[in-house]
């Protein structure tokens, strides 16, 4: 499970911001917190919330970059740009990462400090009595090469000096096969986030959503009976297969993709239609489904950018929900998220939401909403935030 992550220099963040998930066990404990295997209560999500272009998406993007730069780095041409944007105010500097996190059991630290050219230092903490190096990777201006040091983490040294400057050390060593790497480079991130924002909801994303629940029945059969119970006039989902000829190249054979179709009863009477005809609230909760119900078979993290999107208010406790129930739950998946639905003000602790606002100088700052100095237990946090009493809201 994720502890927390910090990042500093990072798009719209100059300053180091943490985004901490640890609670207080004076907190009362909800179906929406858990106890790690190394003994911290630990949420399983976050909300983040704050006026348009305050900076919420990028407070996201550090833990999918983090995801791909472990895992995927590798596959990236030898000469392509690490994708990180530092501050336009501090362009010169590097852009910097902290991750906590506990895996197989054990307490680990990941630190990364790099700029779009090349990692300057990267390491991998575990922590005994307390945290003490696997690996600790630096960049040596002097000699243009990096000094490697390892501590039980396998990877054989002659491997480890040709690590490229555009990848991480975890995802190179995945490569040859180095045990504890592979797993790590395994590590289960599922977003609608990319390295430019959120990724666009439209026919693609149907599309792509439909044939994950081909490949998945299980889970097929979970979002049909989600999509029927939350009353959105459909009985069921079925999915179709269409052939689509290439008139550019009329010679290629045509391109098959499955659709989903929405069943309908009206009286006695089945229909169906294309989901190209449903409501873009249906459209929206489809494809929302197709990476909650992934993370959650699977454990790991969600991340997703306007949680709520196109859906009504009161979709939100029954979808969070999903996260609490350790029936739908069971391997203590996490979910992090924004949204401009202030109602889940009324559903979650004030230590599971992040409050996000950008200042004059046009830099992102974000804080725990816990930390708000003079805040109560018996708030009502939803007037007073739209009160202004917390900030993060829109001024006109």
């Amino acid at each position: 499970m994720l502890h927390s992550y910090a990042f500093s220099n990072f798009q719209s963040f100059r300053d180091r911001v943490e985004v901490d998930l640890t609670l207080n066990r004076k907190v009362g404990f909800t179906d929406w917190m858990a106890d790690a295997p190394t003994g911290e209560r630990i949420s399983k999500l976050m909300a983040v919330i704050g006026p348009n272009g305050s900076g919420k998406t990028a407070l996201l993007k550090p833990l999918v970059f983090l995801g791909w730069f472990t895992g995927q780095s590798f596959q990236q041409a030898p000469d392509a740009q690490i994708p990180v944007t530092p501050h336009a105010a501090a362009a010169d500097q590097p852009t910097e990462f902290e991750c906590t996190l506990d895996f197989d059991g054990k307490l680990w630290r990941y630190t990364l400090s790099c700029t779009p050219q090349r990692v300057l230092h990267e390491a991998l903490y575990l922590k005994r009595e307390r945290f003490g190096y696997v690996f600790v990777r630096e960049w040596d201006a002097s000699t243009n090469a990096y000094t490697v040091k390892q501590q039980d983490f396998g990877l054989a040294p002659q491997e480890a000096r040709k690590v490229r400057p555009n990848v991480s050390l975890i995802a190179w060593a995945a490569q040859f096969g180095v045990p504890l790497a592979v797993r790590m480079a395994a590590s289960s991130v599922i977003t609608n986030v990319n390295v430019l924002g959120r990724i666009p909801m439209g026919d693609q994303a149907i599309v792509v959503a439909a044939q994950h629940f081909f490949d998945h029945p299980d889970q097929r059969n979970r979002m049909g009976t989600l999509l029927s119970s939350w009353d959105m006039g459909l009985s069921g989902v079925d999915l179709q297969e269409l052939t689509i000829p290439n008139p550019q190249q009329p010679e290629q054979p045509p391109k098959k993709v499955l659709v989903p179709v929405g069943i309908h009863r009206s009286r006695d009477t089945e229909f169906r239609l294309p989901f190209a005809l449903e409501s873009s609230g249906t459209q929206g909760a489809f494809v929302l489904l197709a990476r909650l119900l992934e993370a959650l078979e699977r454990g790991g993290l969600a991340i997703i950018d306007e949680f709520e999107n196109d859906l009504h208010p009161h979709m939100l406790e029954p979808i969070l929900d999903l996260f609490a129930n350790p029936n739908t739950n069971p391997n203590q998946a996490q979910l992090l998220f924004t949204c401009h639905a202030i109602e889940v003000l009324n559903l979650v602790h004030k230590s599971q939401v992040m409050l996000v606002q950008k200042n004059a100088d046009c830099e992102s700052t974000a804080s725990r909403m816990d930390a708000v100095v003079g805040i109560r237990n018996d708030d009502n946090f939803y007037a007073k935030y739209m009160a202004g009493a917390y900030g993060a809201v829109p001024h006109f």
